[in-house]
This record gives structure tokens, C-alpha cells and sequence, in this order.
């Protein structure tokens, strides 16, 4: 029989895997599948885990995978995990995650809209866990389709390395016109996954609490030779005096801190080098973490494609 020890490494891997948007889905499927099979058996402590593990997946799907995709593999395991737990408090955070989960999937006034299998598939229905759902499929989440494109190019890629030398122009020739037109899809959706979500029209201000910290220096007569007779204060664009009072920002630029203030509120980011501080807009801060994550992928995948791409040359 499997021992907890394993059962509770199994977990912690999971958690890792949710942090990672293309192994997200396959994470919450296996944590399911654990759920299933291990939870009814197993101690308060292992009970514990799995539901500081489902937590976690409530708390990605709430701050960085909002995709209807993501959510579907989450609205599963939340409904599974409230049928098996028996502590009340998280009985009703579970019950919680899936009304929100609903919610987001815009099921909330059809509750058995996911559950409850269709008779044909002539309504646009599609397979979801087994199970043929009422509404058409969502599209493809925009790191899914990326991946596609990858699995077909080293897929193209093997197939004519094992021909070696024996490839004729002609083989060569249908092979780099596929890798153009992947290159060519690729850059079709690379702007579309740089974004899961509404992209903001303007940076919010920057938190008050963290502006708050900032640290504010008096400028000394070895401060002021360093920065040259000319220094002066970027926003107002008055000259620098001795005992001036600067805010610096965490970019080491430093302004009157009754210039900065109203800047920062209208602007949220350095006049010289354009460093953002952190706001208080929860739904921004995770639309620029999906941004640098999106960005990390697009890079990755048009190098990996590229790269291909020069092999044949």
C-alpha cells in the first residue's frame, strides 16, 4: 500500500506544477484523481494537505489563470473535494470556491449545466471529463495552441533528421514551407497570449503604503558635487539646493517628495527610467504577472521556432 509520506510528495509536486501555466490542467486533474482514491482513507494530517493543495488552486485560478479552460478543471475538483470533506469551515470555503468557479463560468442560474450530459451533439456539446457538456467548447487557452505548434514543429523536425541525407529537395522544401507557415500561426497568437485577461487602459496609483516607505535623504554638499551643478529635480525642473529633502524610488532616482507624491498617483512610474511601483489594484498586479510570463513563453517559443527554422537553411 502507498504510504502517506508518498501521497504527501505527490501533493507537493502538484503545487509546484500549478505555477506553471501549461502543466495547471494536468496538476488538477492528477490532484483530483489522488482526492479520489486516497482522501476517505487517509489521516487528518494528509486531509490537511490536500485541502491546503486545493486552496492553492482556488487562490491560482483567483490571481492568474482566469481562463474559462482553467476554471473547468478547477469547478471539478471543487465539487469533488465538498463532497468528501467533513470539517464545516471548510465544507463552506470549498462550497464558496465552487459558487465563484460557477460564477466565472457564468453557470451560477444553471447549476447542473456542466454535471449534466447532453443527448447529442448535435447542440455543439463537447467531452469534459468524460461527460458531454450542454454548452459549445471554449477556445484554447493561448498557451495550449502555442504548445501544438511546438509539439508539430519537433515533430517535423525528428521525421526529417531520420531521413538524413537521403531527403530529396523536394522533401526539404515541403519541410521549411511548414515551418513558415507554423512561425507564421505563431506570430498570429503570440499578441493574444500576452493577455488572459482585459488588458488595464491605465496604470493604477501606486500603493500609498509602499510610497509611504519610500526613504527620504537631506542632500549634502557631497551629494550635490556627485550629481553636478546642473542637478535638478525631474518633475518640477527646479535646481537641486544643500538640504533639500528627496524621495528616492527603489530605481535609486530621487525627487521632492511633494513632486512625487501626485506623480506617482497620476502616473505610477519613475520620470528618468520608468521603474512601477507596486499598487493596490489586486487585478492589475496579476494581469502584469501573466504579462511577464506570457513574454518568458513568446520568447522560448519563437527561439525554439527559429531555431528549427534555421536547420534548414
Amino acid at each position: 500500500m502507498e504510504s502517506e509520506d508518498s501521497v504527501k510528495h505527490q501533493l507537493e509536486e502538484l503545487q509546484k506544477h500549478l505555477g506553471k501555466k501549461q502543466k495547471f490542467e494536468e496538476a488538477v486533474s492528477s490532484l483530483k484523481s489522488l482526492l479520489q482514491q486516497k482522501y476517505q482513507l487517509a489521516s487528518p494530517s494528509l486531509r490537511k494537505t490536500f485541502y491546503t493543495a486545493i486552496c492553492r488552486v482556488a487562490t491560482v485560478l483567483k490571481t492568474r489563470y482566469t481562463a474559462p479552460g482553467f476554471w473547468n478543471a478547477g469547478l471539478g475538483l471543487f465539487e469533488q473535494a465538498e463532497l468528501l470533506v467533513s470539517d464545516p469551515y471548510e465544507k463552506e470555503h470549498l462550497k464558496g470556491c465552487v459558487s465563484q468557479a460557477r460564477e466565472e463560468l457564468h453557470l451560477e442560474d444553471n447549476p447542473t449545466q456542466v454535471s449534466q450530459p447532453a443527448q447529442n451533439s448535435a447542440n455543439g456539446g463537447y467531452l469534459f471529463e468524460g461527460r458531454l457538456t450542454v454548452d459549445p467548447e471554449p477556445p484554447q487557452p493561448q498557451w495550449l495552441v502555442q504548445s501544438n505548434l511546438l509539439t508539430t514543429a519537433a515533430t517535423l523536425f525528428a521525421a526529417e533528421s531520420s531521413q538524413g541525407l537521403a531527403a530529396d529537395d523536394t522533401s526539404r522544401e515541403n519541410a521549411a514551407n511548414m515551418l513558415q507557415d507554423l512561425l507564421n500561426r505563431l506570430e498570429d497568437a503570440v499578441p493574444l497570449m500576452l493577455s488572459d485577461g482585459p488588458v488595464p487602459h491605465k496604470v493604477p496609483p501606486a500603493s500609498k503604503e509602499v510610497v509611504a516607505k519610500l526613504p527620504v535623504i537631506a542632500l549634502t554638499e557631497e551629494i550635490l558635487t556627485k550629481l553636478g551643478k546642473d542637478a535638478e529635480c525631474s518633475i518640477c525642473k527646479e535646481n537641486l539646493a544643500l538640504n533639500d529633502e528627496m524621495q528616492e524610488l527603489p530605481c535609486r532616482h530621487t525627487f521632492h517628495p511633494p513632486c512625487l507624491k501626485p506623480w506617482l498617483d497620476e502616473h505610477n512610474s519613475c520620470p528618468i527610467c520608468r521603474y512601477e511601483l507596486q499598487t493596490d489594484d489586486h487585478v492589475y498586479e496579476s494581469w502584469k504577472e501573466r504579462e511577464k510570463e506570457a513574454e518568458e513563453e513568446r520568447k522560448g517559443a519563437e527561439n525554439a521556432i527559429r531555431g528549427g527554422e534555421y536547420m534548414y537553411v
